[in-house]
């Protein structure tokens, strides 16, 4: 039962969210609340694993929660689901867009589709910057225990940074290797 549900949402997911990995985010939280497989921390774990290893995103964060789920056949079956819709609609686009390539409607469609992903993309990124940098469930013990003062260094830190033209050109894994040696500091500082 536990692998049809995986292969049911992730479809869902796969099937309604336009935009790439970031824009599955608020289908994931929903997803997580749900079916109570992870908490928004563990989805939070799982962006940060997902965005750090090839492949799509969105793609490695339903093996992600299918392999945490059910193990091998649930990170199959996940993955499965979220590519199965995206297959579907581009055969499917495919065999009618050629007919309907100059069409105003066809343009429109696509058109009124940018504005809705953006808002997707947006939506997750205030989501993930809010589990992030703030510690809600700590409201009642004081202003200052509400940020997550290392996070908003570390966010002010990365922006600062790319702000140089020098630091813009290093290639990405250095930028992953240097946030996960941060992690680690954060983790056993904290601990």
């Amino acid at each position: 039962m536990t692998l049809l549900r995986l292969i049911y949402e992730f479809f869902k997911t796969g099937l309604l969210a336009v935009g790439g990995g970031l824009a599955t985010i608020p289908f994931l939280q929903r997803m997580g609340a749900s079916t109570g497989w992870f908490t928004d921390t563990d989805l939070t774990t799982m962006i940060a694993v997902s965005e750090s290893t090839p492949g799509p995103m969105g793609v490695n964060m339903a093996t992600y929660v299918g392999y945490h789920i059910a193990g091998i056949p649930g990170a199959v079956l996940a993955t499965l689901g979220l590519i199965t819709p995206s297959i579907l609609v581009i055969l499917i686009i495919a065999g009618f867009l050629e007919r309907f390539r100059d069409s105003r409607l066809v343009d429109s469609a696509f058109r009124g589709l940018r504005p809705a992903s953006t808002a997707l993309i947006a939506a997750a990124g205030l989501s993930v910057a809010k589990n992030v940098l703030l510690r809600l469930d700590l409201a009642g013990e004081g202003f200052s225990r509400i940020f997550n003062w290392q996070g908003l260094i570390l966010a002010a830190a990365v922006f600062l940074c790319m702000q140089s033209k020098k630091l813009k050109k290093l290639h990405p894994i250095i930028f992953i290797a240097a946030s996960a040696v941060l992690g680690i500091i954060f983790k056993f500082a904290g601990a």
